[in-house]
């Protein structure tokens, strides 16, 4: 069972909608599953292409941190898009799913990023950093996803001190200090 920080409500456990695992149930994974099932009920996605619960580990400055991958979204052998939640604000967290999607893979940078609430999203080009689109609206469809493939760009992953600073990055923005 996943060890969840004591200020979210258990409600009990749910199965996941993509792995069939049991989770506990909390408001932010009713959230995770809304979002798995509109990714394949609404926008066509197979299950098979879909990653649930990747993470990314820092420690520097003794500060250990766990953050976050909701899903990530394989088309063509290669990972194109990853999906971050986090309640309240999505500006707030734009640098930091930047971030997670350059260095993610140890082989390429992932070229689209997207933030969500639950209620809003924005599409961002990891590249650039640039917000390619807002809304819920903005999650690609698989069949739009299958046309924006061929202009992607699966630059190479960062290395050396480039890597360490998008790591450092991950660190300050998802340290989470309440729940110590």
């Amino acid at each position: 069972m996943i060890d969840v920080p004591t200020h979210h409500i258990v409600y009990g456990t749910l199965i996941d909608f993509i792995t069939g695992e049991e989770l506990p149930d909390t408001d932010d994974e009713r959230t995770r599953q809304d979002l798995s099932k509109m990714m394949v009920n609404d926008l066509g996605y197979k299950k098979e292409e879909l990653e649930p619960r990747r993470f990314i580990e820092t420690l520097f400055t003794s500060q250990f941190v766990r953050s976050n991958i909701e899903l990530t979204v394989n088309l063509g052998d290669k990972i194109f898009m990853i999906i971050r939640y986090a309640p309240g604000s999505l500006v707030t967290r734009e640098r930091s799913v930047v971030a997670a999607a350059r260095v993610l893979e140890k082989e390429y940078q992932i070229p689209l990023a997207v933030i969500t609430n639950g209620q809003d999203a924005e599409l961002l080009d990891t590249a650039k950093g640039k917000v390619l689109a807002t809304g819920m609206e903005a999650i690609p469809t698989r069949t739009q996803a299958e046309e924006m493939l061929t202009d992607l760009k699966f630059r190479d992953a960062p290395e050396g001190k480039k890597r360490e600073g998008e790591l450092r990055i991950l660190n300050v923005f998802d340290v989470q200090i309440c729940c110590r």
